[in-house]
């Protein structure tokens, strides 16, 4: 091991790590001989946080960008802020963990221009960010751990028409087989539905979803007692029905808006709930205009959705988010979700991406949806590490190109 003065061919060497974690940091640390002791000062300098507000009071914004200055970091705000022209101004604040830290304490003692508001939003986000680790309860005494280790959710439709033709199961027999094939190719949960929610499709009458889907899974309980089991479905009904035949989990594209019934009977199951957003409706999103700013419309939804779960009896600590790729969202928005995924870290909780096929994929390799599989695993690679469940159609593909992801991830950098 060559030490830090080498010098090669009359030349320093110099170059940049990522120290993606704490993990990588102390084998930096090590490398170098360091004093172990020195990661405690060292840590909270690692990265640098590049944290966003929009629509804060022009003399907040200037005081945040005096505060972060005098501390080392910076912050870009209107033009316009410094002479008072603009009323209000987004905010975007860089500086390490450390520099981040020392303007709350600062913030704390600051009651005026929204700045108390400011740094309650601020902290929350400092704090949930930071989580990546959840254990949520499930049915039978079990329990699904969700950290850095992306899941796989394996997609087995009930259902004559769902967008993706080799995904529908046809009877029992194969619907069966493609859970047995999902669970052998590493799939982690199991999602089940019965009502296609693809771009243009026409509402199912409760009875015939529930027709469809309470024989499959019941027939999915019996073959596969220890799987974990989603069921999909926006009506609250249907989610009762199914948490009574054994669900582990309700995953409901409506973001329990689209069935007023769902909230109180999703609570009422005591089961981990996905809540996703949806602009529109099925039948009607797929003609919607993109949204003007689509990750701070996210942030909000997802956070008074939080709010009216918990005022209805539904625990925060057992939702997932999942923001809906494709669901009244063009190309341009998911893309940005998959570029700026890590926004919805601010809001502390487990993030599930349903990306699989997609229409969007086949724009990007202008092909049809029988070439979008090559898409589909590489958006799950770049994925890995950074959400919890990937929702997918082809389970060993997406798999290995996780545990690729991973191994690369895990390497330490020196």
């Amino acid at each position: 091991m060559s030490n830090s003065g080498e010098i090669f061919d009359g030349r320093p060497v110099v170059y940049p790590l990522r120290a993606e974690d704490a993990a990588d940091l102390a084998a930096l640390v090590g490398r170098v001989g360091a004093d172990p002791r020195a990661l405690r000062y060292l840590q909270p300098k690692r990265r640098v946080l590049r944290l966003f507000a929009p629509g804060v009071d022009y003399r907040a914004a200037a005081f945040i960008k005096q505060e972060l200055l005098s501390r080392g970091g910076d912050a870009a705000v209107a033009r316009h802020v410094i002479d008072g022209k603009a009323e209000r101004s987004d905010v975007l604040m860089m500086g390490t963990d450390s520099q981040i830290g020392r303007l709350l304490q600062k913030l704390e003692a600051m009651d005026c221009w929204g700045l108390k508001a400011l740094r309650e939003a601020l902290a929350d986000t400092v704090r949930n960010e930071a989580v990546r680790g959840w254990t949520l309860p499930l049915p039978g005494g079990r329990t699904l751990t969700l950290d850095e280790n992306t899941r796989i959710m394996g997609i087995l439709n009930a259902t004559p028409d769902s967008f993706y033709a080799p995904s529908r199961a046809t009877g029992e027999a194969d619907l069966l087989r493609r859970g047995e094939e999902m669970l052998a190719a590493g799939a982690d949960i199991l999602d089940l539905g019965a009502e296609s929610t693809r771009p243009g499709a026409p509402p199912l009458p409760e009875g015939e979803e529930l027709g469809r889907l309470i024989p499959a899974l019941r027939a999915l309980r019996r073959a596969f007692p220890q799987a974990v089991v989603s069921v999909d479905t926006y009506k609250g009904r249907v989610a009762l029905a199914a948490a009574e035949e054994g669900a582990d989990i309700i995953n409901d594209v409506g973001g329990f808006g689209l069935d007023g019934a769902m909230l109180d009977c999703v609570a009422r199951t005591g089961l981990p709930y996905v809540l996703s957003h949806i602009r529109g409706t099925p039948e009607t999103m797929g003609n919607l205009p993109e949204p003007q700013d689509l990750m701070t419309e996210l942030i909000r939804h997802f956070q008074e959705k939080l709010r009216a779960a918990e005022e209805a009896g539904l625990s925060r600590e057992r939702v997932i988010l999942d923001p809906g790729l494709g669901f009244g969202k063009g190309e341009r928005s998911n893309f940005l979700i998959l570029k700026e995924i890590e926004a919805l870290h601010a809001l502390g909780r487990p993030l599930l991406i349903g990306h699989s096929m997609k229409r969007f994929i086949g724009g990007a390799l202008d092909g049809e949806s029988g070439d979008r599989l090559w898409g589909t695993v590489a958006v799950s690679a770049l994925l890995e590490g950074r959400v919890q469940i990937l929702r997918v159609h082809d389970v060993g593909p997406n798999r290995k190109a996780l545990l690729m992801a991973q191994a690369v991830r895990r390497m330490q950098p020196c």
